[in-house]
């Protein structure tokens, strides 16, 4: 194997070991919260405050990554990432609900650097694959999200590791990570390189914001769908188990429209297209949910699967192609990683006191379809072939 070749082989394996990185601290807590609420004595709502924290951190640092990245250069600061994810998966084990917390805190910081800045670090690194690197990074996250909602509690009970060891595990695979990363560790950036290129102002353009909101959409209808679909099919007569596997197929086979979607964004100039079949895929996804026969939840949860994939694919993408510079690249992902973190953990609580107040579960499908609106009317803008 050729130098160049051996050194694209490292970091096309550096970038796989980093998607398996990006959701696995988060998605592998859910399934254990029982376990950490017995063993730390703590409530059901500060059990939940997990996850709210690691949206919260996402949100708020979202914002400070690209200016991270700038001085560090995105590789080296991917790496900064990595370890702090690193120490928190190791603090929030060590001890009792404090440091558990802190942990969780540090493990949300190091995820959102990484995420906000391997885009723009696509971009100029290896620009004529960026619709591969995409799709890589996306199914590698959405994939080991699903693996490791369904292996917490074996490895918590069958292996015996408890819950501390079975959050801890994946501390092995961030090992990995990090030596692999090691030959992307680029010389600092001088002042005069950063002050080159330094990046537009992304919260003064109309572009930007339609991104933003078009990503916006897509997390809010995902996070509120992954967290009261099972409620809803269990309300339709589907059995708790039923109900489960229901969402892990839709999980699953988002993955066919995580992977494929990227390519073919990148082979048209305009994605516009592509973005309104998605939305028309969600109208008749959700639509067929008011039906109570399970074939047709089975297909509409079929097409409402591949729409997810594709979205998360498409706004990533999206990202890349309607920016020129890489400082302004790192800029509208922190700010559409930033908005779209905060419209997610609103998105699931708003539903969620709405049933309270109304009490019908339909509910639920007229507030995806109406996201859908919001997914289609920015999405389109959003997809044209202009640069901020």
């Amino acid at each position: 194997m050729s130098s160049a070749r051996k050194t694209q082989f490292l970091l096309i394996l550096g970038i796989v070991f980093i998607s398996i990185n990006l959701r696995t601290s988060i998605a592998s807590v859910g399934p254990l919260i029982p376990f950490i609420r017995e063993d730390l004595g703590i409530s059901n709502g500060l059990a939940g405050f997990l996850t709210t924290l690691s949206l919260i951190t996402f949100a708020l640092f979202s914002l400070f990554a690209p200016r991270i990245g700038k001085h560090l250069g995105h590789g080296r600061a991917i790496f900064l990432g990595l370890l702090i994810l690193l120490l928190g998966v190791v603090i929030r084990v060590l001890g009792g609900v404090e440091l558990l917390f802190i942990g969780t805190a540090f493990t949300g910081i190091g995820i959102v650097i990484a995420n906000v800045l391997m885009i723009p670090f696509f971009k100029a690194k290896i620009p004529e694959k960026l619709g591969l690197m995409t799709a890589i990074l996306s199914t590698g996250m959405s994939l080991f999200a699903a693996i490791a909602s369904g292996i917490s509690v074996p490895l918590a009970l069958d292996l015996g590791l408890g819950w501390r060891g079975s959050l801890a595990f994946w501390a092995v695979f961030m090992l990995i990570a990090l030596v692999l990363w090691i030959p992307q560790l680029n010389p600092r950036p001088t002042a005069a390189q950063r002050s080159i290129f330094p990046g537009k102002n992304v919260w003064k353009s109309r572009l930007a914001w339609q991104v933003t909101l078009f990503m916006g959409a897509q997390s809010v209808m995902y996070f509120t769908m992954v967290t009261w679909l099972p409620d809803m099919l269990i309300a339709k007569g589907m059995s708790p188990t039923d109900a489960g596997l229901a969402l892990s197929y839709m999980q699953l086979i988002s993955l066919i429209g995580t992977f494929f979607a990227p390519g073919l964004l990148m082979k048209l100039r305009q994605q516009s297209g592509v973005i309104a079949w998605v939305a028309v895929g969600y109208f008749c996804g959700f639509t067929m949910l008011f039906s109570l026969q399970s074939p047709v939840i089975f297909l509409a949860l079929t097409i409402i699967g591949i729409g997810s994939g594709a979205s998360l694919s498409i706004a990533y993408t999206l990202i890349s192609l309607r920016t020129a510079e890489d400082q302004t690249t790192a800029r509208l992902s922190g700010m559409v990683q930033s908005a779209g973190y905060v419209l997610a953990a609103l998105g699931p609580l708003l539903f969620g006191i709405s049933l309270d107040l109304i009490g019908n579960w339909n509910l639920l499908i007229w507030f995806l379809l109406l996201m859908s609106v919001q997914f289609l009317l920015f999405g389109i803008p959003a997809g044209k072939d202009r640069k901020i």
